[in-house]
């Protein structure tokens, strides 16, 4: 049993023009980055930095964002690495294969699909609650939840799934161009709150900027109170449960990383965008920029408007509980939509993350091959329909609150091995045109993957619990049918490297 064997770059790069299984080139540097944007900047700048002050870091939640935010641009940055030199659809999945081999390639493939599975219904179920808190707001009283019994239908994320299915099927530059109308404006409205938010900043909320730690439990509403929600190292360490203070810093850094989840995404895209080799490093470089800039300003306003003890007592703290405080209820409102937008394109770009990783590893004969079939506008539109039911339902009928966490440690994983291919394929294939490359290899690669394998380890106990779980039936998957009908594996793939593959 050969669990390692790898696909030569050549292999990869030939599959992207065969057939019915090829994808259409029609996305620029513009558009890339717009969909960086789009899957970033969700309800998460409103909320998340919120959080992070009031439970984790205090004012120092501004340094978590910063640490979160340098660690992900500099894993993206390997990302575009690889998708400029290996332009095909997978991402991180279609990365590993090449380096790793093909059981690591699957595990990192499997993760992927956790994360934009869980994180396409939780915030297509996110969007529909946010949906009805506007309506309420604006003087609306009906409810887009159906309760047959003890059962409870919200046909909401069915219509904001739907929408985006039927754009994804017709063609990937339509969709990115409806998302970039979207994108545009929910970032004139962030702009526009953090201008008004600086004019209520009180320097003297920013005192103590580290605040000394202390117990989880002396806070109510702190995760770590149990030993299922407290961080894995802290567990492991034989540390107390606590909040505040350096260790705060590192757990806040966890928990906003959320808010930057999904740019690997867009390299998922890179089979669909024109000139990879420039186009992908560009649109990942200025997606990523905007995105740590914007977080950076909001977190700024959110700890300069209000004390992160005031926020520890809100029941559920967000910039808009900051905006209530200093009396400008108004702003509430106009969050609610920017949320609403917001959540918009965060679904469209995971539906599409979601369906490129599926379609890749169907293609290499890991999952059934009918799933990477495309239709006539070059979409794999059985695959995006299949998959969109699927999340349709989960996150109609489901309460996948739970599971939110989910994504955070799939995305990290998927980061920590794409870090590690980077020297591995630079030794391997240094022969290979790289149009990007980033700096400092191997160390910088090294030090981004224990970057993110760090952050991975201040993820709570039940988080890591409910990921070997997860892991495990990827497992049953894999030695049950992936193994045995693998392309590779079955000789379906010319294995040489040194020149295209056939079919």
């Amino acid at each position: 049993m050969n669990l390692f064997r790898t696909k030569s770059v050549e292999q990869t790069l030939s599959e992207t023009t065969s057939g019915d299984r090829k994808l259409k080139r029609t996305l620029g540097p513009w558009d890339l980055a717009v969909m960086g944007v789009a899957v970033a900047v969700g309800a998460g700048i409103f909320s998340v930095g919120a959080q992070a002050s009031a439970y984790h870091a205090g004012p120092a939640s501004i340094i978590s964002f910063a640490i979160a935010g340098v660690i992900c641009a500099a894993a993206v940055m390997c990302y575009a690495e690889f998708a400029a030199m290996i332009p095909a659809a997978g991402s991180a999945y279609t990365f590993t294969y090449t380096t790793m081999g093909e059981f690591m390639a699957w595990i990192v493939g499997w993760d992927l699909i956790l994360e934009t599975l869980m994180a396409s219904s939780v915030i297509a179920k996110y969007w529909s609650i946010y949906l009805n808190d506007f309506i309420h707001l604006m003087g609306g009283h009906f409810t887009t939840e159906i309760h047959l019994g003890s059962f409870t239908f919200d046909w909401a994320p069915l219509v904001v799934i739907a929408f985006f299915t039927v754009l994804l099927v017709i063609g990937t530059q339509i969709s990115a161009r409806v998302d970039g109308a979207f994108t545009i404006l929910k970032i004139a409205i962030v702009v526009f709150v953090v201008i008004v938010g600086f004019f209520y900043i009180k320097p003297s909320n920013y005192s103590p900027f580290i605040p000394p730690s202390q117990p989880a439990s002396s806070v109510s509403g702190a995760a770590g109170g149990t030993i299922m929600q407290q961080p894995l190292f802290q567990w492991i360490s034989g540390q107390q449960p606590s909040i505040y203070g350096i260790s705060g810093i590192i757990s806040g850094a966890a928990l906003v990383f959320f808010a930057f989840i999904g740019f690997d995404t867009v390299a998922s895209a890179a089979e669909e965008t024109k000139n990879p080799g420039r186009n992908v490093p560009l649109g990942i470089g200025m997606g990523i920029s905007i995105v740590i800039v914007m977080y950076m300003l909001v977190s700024i306003v959110t700890n300069g408007m209000v004390s992160y003890r005031d926020l520890a007592k809100a029941k559920s703290p967000s910039l808009a509980t900051g905006f209530e405080m200093v009396g400008a209820t108004w702003a509430a409102k106009i969050i609610s939509f920017a949320i609403v937008i917001g959540l918009t394109t965060v679904v469209m770009v995971m539906l599409l993350g979601l369906t490129r990783i599926v379609f890749a590893m169907s293609r290499d004969g890991l999952l059934p091959p009918v799933l990477s079939r495309v239709g006539k506008h070059g979409t794999p539109a059985r695959l995006q329909i299949g998959v969109s039911v699927i999340v349709a339902i989960v996150a109609s009928c489901l309460n996948v609150g739970v599971l939110s966490d989910m994504i955070n440690i799939g995305t990290l994983s998927a980061f920590t091995l794409v870090s590690l291919s980077i020297p591995i394929l630079r030794k391997k294939r240094p022969d290979l045109r790289r149009p990007f490359k980033i700096p400092g290899n191997p160390w910088l690669p090294v030090l981004i993957s224990l970057a993110c394998l760090w952050l991975m380890l201040n993820l709570n106990i039940l988080t890591w619990i409910r990921f070997l779980v997860w892991l495990f039936i990827g497992f049953l998957i894999y030695f049950g049918y992936s193994y045995g009908h693998s392309r590779l594996g079955s000789g379906d793939l010319d294995v040489a490297k040194d020149g295209p593959a056939t079919v």
